[in-house]
């Protein structure tokens, strides 16, 4: 029998093979100054094509080929967000409101269903559960651009070509988020905390909304956020069902792009507008994401 001894940090060690390897237990949290290095290197990487798109949406457009590029922020980052909200064929003011309008509504509502069908096929008992779990995962196997055209047909035939509708209502639940809230919900609500609300009366949906959602907290924080973001950043689609004049954000920006004469800090400055909504929803959950997430890790 092993003996378990505790070790300077708290962490139990086994007896003679921890005396033996003393530094084995310290590297597996200790890192070194290469990896150091390399995490920093990789974060420059990645943040640096960003950061110059700020920097040019201070500036005017003689500096977008200049090599080296500007580092420094200009003066003209008020001027150029006026011209991007008074450009005529932009309507980003509108873009803005109704992409805030669409994500808000499809998440809440992914959240919503996808979390009360992960808790049905997780915790309730119905006939075909299994085989309607397998077509709904299924679904996740087929590309969304290959229900493009028979979609639109629908929106067609119902009138809502054009309308905001036509890019909520088809997203309002997905298979993706059904199954990551199933998977989920089997290991984070004991079936003896369902019995026990049973026995005390509650009914199926007061058991989801006072017991399971609760629990689901992590999962569905995470879901959301993925969930925000896809639907803000999504562009086939809308380009497809609504007008230049009825846009979300990233038409907006595409009606920029495809001018005749090609503006890049009203571009650089649209793009660094829309990506805030998408910070200031990860600053607010991140905590519950992460904690979402490290949980998950945890349970695997």
């Amino acid at each position: 029998m092993t003996t378990l001894l505790a070790g300077p940090d708290g962490r139990p060690q086994g007896g003679r093979r921890a005396a033996a390897h003393p530094g084995r237990h310290r590297g597996l949290w200790n890192a070194s100054p290469l990896t150091y290095l390399t995490l920093i290197v990789a974060l420059a990487l990645s943040i640096f094509p960003i950061y110059w798109m700020i920097i040019v949406a201070t500036r005017t457009n003689s500096v977008v080929a200049d090599v080296p590029p500007p580092l420094l922020p200009g003066g003209q980052g008020g001027d150029n967000v006026g011209r991007l909200f008074d450009n005529p064929e932009a309507y980003f003011a509108k873009g803005l409101l109704n992409s805030a309008i669409a994500s808000a509504a499809v998440t809440v509502s992914t959240v919503f269903f996808a979390s009360l069908a992960g808790f049905a096929f997780a915790k309730l008992r119905f006939r075909g559960k299994n085989g309607l779990l397998l077509t709904i995962i299924a679904t996740m196997m087929i590309p969304v651009q290959m229900g493009i055209i028979p979609l639109y047909m629908i929106m067609v035939k119902l009138g809502w070509q054009n309308h905001l509708q036509a890019v909520i209502v088809p997203f309002l639940v997905t298979g993706f988020g059904v199954f990551m809230m199933r998977q989920y919900a089997d290991q984070a609500v004991p079936d003896e905390l369902i019995e026990a609300a049973r026995v005390d009366g509650c009914t199926t949906f007061g058991i989801y909304w006072r017991v399971v959602l609760p629990a689901l907290r992590p999962a569905a924080g995470v879901l959301g956020l993925f969930t925000f973001m896809q639907t803000w950043n999504e562009f086939m689609w809308p380009l497809a069902v609504l007008s230049p004049d009825n846009p979300t954000v990233q038409l907006s920006i595409n009606n920029l792009a495809n001018a005749y004469f090609k503006d890049y800090t009203l571009m650089f400055a649209g793009t660094s507008v829309a990506i805030l909504p998408l910070l200031i929803v990860f600053i607010i959950f991140g905590r519950q994401i992460i904690g979402g997430i490290m949980e998950g890790a945890v349970k695997a």
